[in-house]
């Protein structure tokens, strides 16, 4: 069987248009020519805009048949100029293109020609020599039916990347429903793609979790995620999940490595892209909380409490030119009560605009949903925490991708 990629990569090809292919062959007029056959010419073809003049076989002119026809309806003069030559009423620099000029190049020639060449249309030759005219109306029909195509192009590319995207995040989302006992997530990239992504991994004493927010969304934040989660996976494999902090410090090494956020050969940075994140591991024999936070906060509350505890991450970003080489991200060690809440989330979700006022989210609305279903179950409190942002957003255009972690420990 084919593989999928290269059955979409064949079936999404586009054919090349040229001009020739908007040529119509039509009647024409040699510069000799009278009036009266032109008058002759328009009234039997109402279809047609424009009449091209040619001397011997070379193009000269355009005749628009409106201007021709205004000028003809005026007192005595059919009488005037029936029997002079066509070249009275023509254009003299009409748009002049070769057959096997590509649409595109066709259509900056128009734009540059100005409304004229739309109006007139255009002359279309071979070899120099008159083959027929063009329609500016359906050069535009023409543009908009190429743009459209390579609007679906891009469509299939991306919804293609959504599939690399997905599968990428697979094995953290059976890791979280499969290992991780009572814990529920939601991810929802603002478009087809995000710039979210999260990684779970289990082990026979613990687990780790990973919730992060690479700069952008679409297709962009796409590709920073793939770049930012193969980063992390190396570092899991050299290091191991036990201690967030040092995975952070090696990520960011990475990541500035990667996208060349390092004095480069041309004394300068490559980029300024980078990712906020939140890294832990719950270490299950000793009923501890490892954290560290790059502007990602953890919230935790215990089954007792009234308030949620919120570890404040640092304030340093992952990867980016201001993001030391060699900093340090602060290591949290948390003893978790039995039946505690936790709680993370990036900030598309805190940032979202709805409301009577048009005003984002909100941490607080964020934990009052929590506190309010404190006794349901993970899934349940992410459920109505995502309905929440539905109701609170309404009309409002999602910002930014929205990424949830809920755990019960």
């Amino acid at each position: 069987m084919q593989p999928a990629f290269s059955r979409f990569r064949r079936s999404s090809q586009i054919e090349p248009r040229t001009a020739g292919d908007l040529c119509q062959e039509v009647p024409f007029v040699d510069a000799e020519d009278s009036n009266a056959l032109v008058m002759e010419i328009f009234s039997a073809r109402r279809d047609m805009g424009s009449l091209a003049v040619i001397d011997g076989l070379r193009p000269i002119g355009l005749i628009n048949r409106d201007i021709f026809m205004s000028q003809m309806s005026k007192p005595f003069h059919r009488e005037l100029y029936d029997k002079k030559t066509c070249i009275a009423f023509m254009d003299k620099e009409p748009l002049i293109v070769d057959a096997d000029e590509s649409i595109e190049t066709l259509a900056f020639r128009t734009v540059e020609a100005g409304e004229k060449a739309l109006v007139d249309g255009f002359i279309v030759t071979r070899g120099g020599r008159f083959t027929g005219v063009g329609s500016g109306l359906e050069l535009v029909s023409a543009v908009a039916e190429m743009q459209a195509e390579k609007n679906r192009q891009i469509m299939q590319s991306i919804e293609y990347a959504s599939v690399i995207q997905r599968a990428m995040l697979r094995a953290s989302d059976e890791t979280l429903s499969t290992h991780i006992r009572d814990a529920a997530m939601v991810w929802e990239p603002r478009d087809v793609v995000g710039g979210d992504f999260h990684h779970f991994a289990a082990s026979s004493n613990g687990w780790f979790g990973a919730i992060a927010d690479c700069t952008g969304h679409g297709v962009p934040g796409a590709f920073m995620t793939l770049l930012a989660s193969a980063s992390l996976s190396k570092a899991l494999e050299q290091m191991g999940p036990r201690d967030p902090a040092a995975l952070l410090s090696a990520l960011n090494r990475n990541v500035k490595g990667l996208l060349g956020q390092v004095n480069s050969a041309s004394g300068g940075p490559q980029s300024n892209d980078g990712l906020d994140s939140a890294f832990f591991w719950f270490d299950a024999a000793q009923n501890v909380l490892h954290f560290a936070g790059a502007r990602i906060a953890l919230h935790i509350l215990a089954p007792d409490a009234t308030q949620f505890e919120t570890i404040a991450p640092d304030r340093m970003g992952v990867g980016y030119v201001d993001s030391r080489a060699d900093y340090e991200w602060k290591a949290h060690a948390i003893s978790i009560s039995k039946g505690s809440l936790l709680f993370i989330c990036t900030d598309g979700l805190t940032d979202q605009i709805g409301g009577p006022r048009s005003i984002a989210f909100g941490r607080r609305r964020i934990l009052d949903v929590i506190r309010e279903h404190r006794a349901d179950s993970p899934s349940t409190i992410c459920e109505a925490l995502r309905l929440a942002l539905v109701d609170w957003q309404r009309t409002q255009p999602r910002r930014d991708d929205v990424t949830f972690f809920c755990a019960r420990i």
